[in-house]
């Protein structure tokens, strides 16, 4: 009981910790910014928008805080130890790296990257510079970077957990080029959580004992132990052609789980042989890309879902509260007909609408190949395609390409559109045909 009321104690204490800190206050501006940049790109394409950049924060921002509570309590018995110049020191690095690729921001890699550094000084024991860099030189020599592993492990576990439960939920719906020149419908995921997590370090001074002991510490939790806060920001990116986003998502989760359990034995291991830190920080890192190059891999080689089969429109996503989502129409369905009409495009498809200004019947395809009939009244102000985004027609003009995104990409919130002569300098996606517009962001 005693222990109990230390720990309440001691978590208000950190949760003001947490009132106090940018970091935390940052990371849910970055996403916010990132959501309504989603938006944007929607309305450019689409002319419309699929969710509200407020809501989706508001998803993740209750999404990261179960996590972190979750992260916290299996911290509690692995066990951690932190200071607060290491937390910025940790923080410093993952944005440093996100300069680069928003998808650095990740403590897999911020964390392996400082491992590395650390194996590195380990090699000359006798530089001891003054100043700003020999605090920083410490710093990072006195971290232990396998229980900073070990935590980067479990973010990973509650991060496949976030992507299976709200992954396909973020979800942008794009026309991109295929491999041969034609335009193809696809999905890009990208979300983040911003995590507070409220870490037990074992305390400098005496103070009541946990009853039990972390693996991580040995008996450093002889005096006591405290409470630190790190607010952590976790996240993942993945673009399909080929796949359902609940597929893709399924698939991702499943091998975030493989490299969680890889990375969280490997850090084990290394708290009982030191030898095998630098081993387990690099696998952070190459590991960590191997699954970016490997999902990239199998997409290449797969067929695309997303395109438009000899008869009918595919449909590429259904506006949330929109007349093709309360008929049930499913992205990756097929629309074979509507009032009796086959369509094979997007003007047949209005033109089939306009044949009864106020009621249409569909009939629509689903995954296993079976017909399924359905009917509705149309009303004032419904989307023009009831509320459904068809895959690309091969006489679209409007086509996304990927680059990969930067800090400083998402700080600029900018959209620039190509037209048959123009050379845009950042586009999105790896090739656009010059015959299209091609949309920037």
């Amino acid at each position: 009981m005693d222990t109990a009321k230390e720990l309440l104690w001691l978590g208000m204490d950190a949760g003001l910790q947490l009132l106090m800190q940018p970091f935390y206050y940052i990371s849910i501006i970055f996403i916010a910014l990132l959501y309504r940049r989603q938006v944007l790109l929607e309305r450019k394409l689409f002319h419309v928008r699929l969710n509200g950049w407020g809501l989706q924060t508001w998803r993740t921002f209750v999404g990261g805080l179960a996590a972190g509570i979750a992260v916290s309590i299996v911290m509690a018995f692995l066990g951690i130890s932190l200071t607060f110049a290491a937390v910025l020191c940790i923080w410093v690095t993952a944005i440093i790296l996100m300069l680069f690729r928003v998808r650095f921001l990740c403590f897999a890699y911020s964390i392996g990257v400082l491992g590395i550094i650390q194996f590195i000084l380990s090699w000359f024991p006798h530089w001891q510079p003054a100043g700003f860099i020999g605090d920083v030189k410490s710093t990072i020599v006195s971290m232990e970077i396998p229980s900073l592993l070990a935590l980067a492990a479990v973010l990973h576990f509650a991060e496949a957990a976030l992507v299976l439960l709200q992954g396909s939920k973020f979800a942008t719906p794009l026309f991109l080029e295929g491999k041969r020149g034609k335009l193809v419908g696809g999905y890009n995921m990208q979300s983040f959580w911003p995590l507070p997590l409220f870490l037990l370090i074992p305390a400098s001074g005496g103070g009541m004992v946990l009853p039990w002991t972390p693996f991580f510490g040995g008996n450093g939790w002889s005096s006591g132990f405290s409470v630190l806060v790190l607010p952590v920001l976790i996240g993942f990116g993945e673009m399909t052609q080929s796949m359902l986003p609940k597929q893709k998502v399924a698939v991702t989760s499943k091998r975030l789980v493989i490299y969680s359990a890889v990375l969280l034995a490997l850090s084990l291991l290394a708290e009982w042989w030191s030898p095998l830190m630098i081993v387990t920080a690099v696998a952070a890192l190459v590991l960590h890309e191997g699954l970016v190059w490997y999902s990239r891999y199998e997409e290449s080689q797969r067929s695309p879902v997303f395109v438009n089969p000899t008869k009918g429109l595919r449909v590429l996503a259904v506006l949330p509260g929109g007349p093709a989502d309360e008929l049930g129409i499913q992205a990756g369905e097929t629309i074979l007909k509507v009032n009796g009409t086959l369509i094979h495009n997007k003007e047949q498809l209005h033109a089939a609408l306009r044949q009864n200004s106020a009621f249409c019947k569909l009939e629509v395809q689903n995954h296993q190949g079976e017909s399924k009939f359905m009917q509705r009244a149309i009303y004032a102000g419904d989307h023009h395609q009831l509320g459904a985004i068809v895959a690309p027609d091969p006489d679209d003009h409007l086509s996304v390409k990927m680059k990969p995104l930067s800090l400083i990409a998402i700080l600029g919130m900018k959209l620039n559109v190509r037209n048959k002569q123009t050379v845009v300098s950042k586009p999105i996606t790896d090739q656009v045909p010059d015959k299209q517009e091609t949309i920037e962001l």
